[in-house]
């Protein structure tokens, strides 16, 4: 409920989110659910959620735009999920202890590192908000080394057997990229106003 109030605060009537109100399966309107969605229409807010589009994008999406701020030049796109691409691969200069820092600088407060993986990766694959899914296709496409949001305890044992490089920022972290960069794109699209309402979550 947190970002719909913040939202009628700002009096914001259309609220871009990542994650949105409906996945699968169905849902039933009740509970906390029947909550959003009734303050959503006494408040006249319009909710447009996009997830996996989100993040695949490749001038807006959470993959692209947090391989440029970590200074990595995009190699290609990777990792099909319902016909588009959902991970990248980007090339790396650096050796693994400045890429820590860089993702450190970027991430202060959820920064974790599971080193086991080459010293000097060349290539690393990104995969914002949870990236258990390109784990099984990283050596496969050339890289030891992952950028993503979260794991699992069960996957410090698969980085050790499989010699693995996993560095993660945060699963919310990782995905505000493109929200922040759609919203401008509308803002600037249809001359409106914009603001960023940050959700203070340690994940």
């Amino acid at each position: 409920m947190y970002p719909f109030f913040a939202a009628a605060e700002q009096g914001v009537d259309f609220l871009i989110v990542h994650h949105g109100l409906f996945w699968s399966p169905a849902t039933a309107y009740t509970g906390s659910h029947y909550k959003r969605l009734k303050f959503a229409f006494d408040h006249n807010l319009a909710v447009y959620s996009s997830h996996l589009p989100l993040d695949g994008h490749p001038a807006i999406g959470n993959n692209a735009l947090l391989a440029d701020a970590l200074g990595l030049e995009v190699d290609r796109f990777f990792l099909e999920y319902e016909g588009m691409p959902i991970a990248l691969l980007a090339k790396c200069d650096c050796d693994i202890s400045a890429l820590c820092q860089q993702m450190h600088a970027l991430f202060p407060t959820t920064f974790q590192k599971i080193l086991f993986g080459s010293k000097k990766p060349g290539k690393v694959a990104i995969l914002t908000g949870s990236g258990r899914s390109a784990l099984p296709h990283l050596l496969a496409n050339g890289t030891d080394t992952l950028v993503t949001g979260e794991l699992r305890q069960e996957h410090f044992n698969f980085a050790q057997e499989h010699g693995l490089n996993l560095l993660l920022g945060g699963h919310y972290h990782t995905e505000v990229f493109g929200v922040r960069a759609l919203a401008a794109e509308v803002a600037s699209h249809f001359n409106l106003e914009h603001v960023f309402l940050p959700q203070p979550c340690p994940l």
